[in-house]
């Protein structure tokens, strides 16, 4: 899902961040890595970035992350994305693709030169084996002339109209190698939704449930680390949240509600890293 994100099966299916799919610790198998049933992308999104990986362990050899130009030399992505330890299998390109609507090809392409991830991150360590802390900040070689987006100050209440966007898959599959990765950006409308609406102890302040406006759609691997747009003043769209797993247990992508982390909740963590380095 949108991760568009997804918790792993088991320790032996090892979590692609191409895919969105992340192995957690008590082995449920969430689906957020690309948009299943979504749309080609409607305007421009100069802010949406692309980060090409593999995770040769989970079969996947030609996956991808999303991730959100916050600031000319800095981009927001999921934790579990970013994460090269043995046992998720992360093997990053080593580069970012920022406001292209295609994943191999357009915009700026820049080297990644640090990636910093939140010192709480733990894959399936929140409740309900929700990823915790789930964010990782990547600073560009060099600056782009692209423009960032604004970060909302806050989520909005649930009901709230959201769009995600992502390269995940537009298979509905519930194992990265299956996954068939969108070449055009994609995009699907959904709706923040009450903590109720996920599985118990998955969402909350931190943890956002996001339900899809469309029958059969959400995030798949792939379109983790991704944004979740909201309405902001003036009607412009800001960054409310990252895609981050599968909001259900059910193993597929589409079948259920995506969580993403709410990125308002974390400011002073992403301005103070910014800051250190800048």
């Amino acid at each position: 899902m949108p991760d568009i994100s997804s918790l792993a099966r088991r320790a032996a299916r090892v979590a692609t961040i191409a895919l969105a799919a992340t192995v957690c610790a008590t082995g449920m198998t969430g689906s957020a890595g690309a948009i299943v049933n979504g749309t080609d992308s409607a305007g421009r999104y100069p802010y949406m970035a692309s980060i090409p990986m593999t995770a040769p362990t989970s079969g996947l050899f030609d996956g991808v992350c999303g991730a959100t130009l916050i600031h000319p030399r800095w981009v927001l992505t999921a934790g579990h994305c970013v994460d090269t330890r043995p046992e998720v299998g992360v093997v990053l390109d080593g580069t970012v693709r920022i406001g292209s609507d295609q994943r191999k090809s357009g915009g700026t392409v820049r080297a990644i030169q640090l990636t910093i991830t939140h010192p709480g991150y733990g894959i399936g360590a929140g409740g309900g084996g929700a990823n915790q802390d789930d964010l990782a900040l990547i600073r560009l070689d060099r600056p782009v002339s692209e423009t960032p987006i604004r970060i909302a100050e806050r989520a909005a209440r649930p009901g709230t109209p959201t769009r995600l966007l992502g390269f995940g898959s537009v298979a509905d599959v519930d194992t990265p190698q299956n996954a068939r990765f969108a070449d055009r950006l994609q995009q699907l409308e959904t709706r923040r939704g009450a903590v109720d609406e996920c599985t118990p102890g998955r969402a909350g302040w931190l943890r956002l449930c996001t339900v899809s406006q469309v029958p059969g759609a959400m995030a798949c691997f792939g379109d983790s680390g991704g944004p979740q747009l909201q309405k902001g003043r003036g009607g412009r769209w800001e960054l409310v949240g990252a895609t981050s797993g599968d909001g259900d247990t059910d193993p597929t992508c589409s079948t259920g509600p995506g969580l993403y982390t709410s990125v308002p909740a974390y400011t002073s963590w992403i301005w103070k890293t910014i800051h250190q380095y800048d």
